[in-house]
């Protein structure tokens, strides 16, 4: 199983799908704004923001940039607060 997580096909595949899943966060925000007619940030964008950054974050960590990875974690706490902030919103 270990040489697995060593081939660089398996990190490849991290890597561009965490950007897949990180840029299609605009899809997701601008389809939401089409419809509301208004700017709208949906759960959706905070959720594909947090795991694509995730992704990203340990392609990076694998890579062994830390320019990324730390680029990739100050994003990663926003958007976990984001979330959080969104959710309480929803509570009261």
């Amino acid at each position: 199983m270990r040489e697995w997580f060593d081939a660089p096909f398996y990190w490849y595949v991290l890597g561009f799908t965490g950007q897949m899943v990180f840029g299609s966060r605009f899809l997701v925000q601008w389809w939401a704004s089409e419809r509301s007619r208004r700017v709208v940030i949906p759960a959706a964008f905070w959720y594909l923001s947090l795991l694509g950054g995730v992704a990203l974050f340990f392609y990076a960590w694998h890579k062994r940039d830390p320019v990324f990875a730390v680029g990739q974690l100050g994003g990663i706490l926003i958007y976990a607060r984001n979330l959080r902030l969104h959710h309480h919103g929803k509570q009261t």
